[in-house]
């Protein structure tokens, strides 16, 4: 994304405050800020990509499919500052999601052996939330 960036547009060597893009000499260049904001939005992008085999685990209906995918990428920079904040706070949350990526990869891996329903695939991604959050607090009583 930095070398796209820089293959475009004309880069200004430093930062300038929180602008984005300044101009020298009629000239626009953008600021190195300009070019984090635009590995930022790129990495957005590929994790929004990355969920489209996870909201298959759950359903095969292309509506839910797509319009999941458009508020992964909507939304998907806020819901990472959300966990990161909870990983702190929530100490098995990590092996939590870990069990949960496992269980949607079996789940696609077996899918044409077995189907496991819409209704019960979420209720295992609900238990398995609630058994990393629920041993999470325990694990904090005891510290705390």
């Amino acid at each position: 994304m930095v070398r796209f960036t820089k293959r475009f547009f004309p880069v200004h060597p430093r930062f300038e405050g929180e602008k984005f893009w300044i101009k020298k000499n009629r000239i626009f260049y953008v600021t190195p800020l300009f070019i984090v904001l635009m590995v930022i939005e790129f990495s957005d992008l590929i994790f929004a990509v990355d969920s489209v085999p996870a909201i298959f685990a759950v359903t095969r209906d292309p509506y839910i499919v797509f319009f999941s995918n458009i508020f992964a990428i909507m939304g998907l920079r806020s819901l990472f500052f959300l966990v990161s904040h909870f990983f702190s706070k929530f100490f098995y949350l990590k092996v939590g999601l870990a069990a949960l990526l496992g269980f949607i990869g079996l789940k696609m891996l077996t899918h044409y052996f077995f189907v496991i329903s819409t209704n019960h695939s979420l209720i295992v991604i609900l238990a398995i939330l609630l058994a990393s959050i629920a041993a999470s607090l325990i694990h904090n009583k005891r510290e705390g």
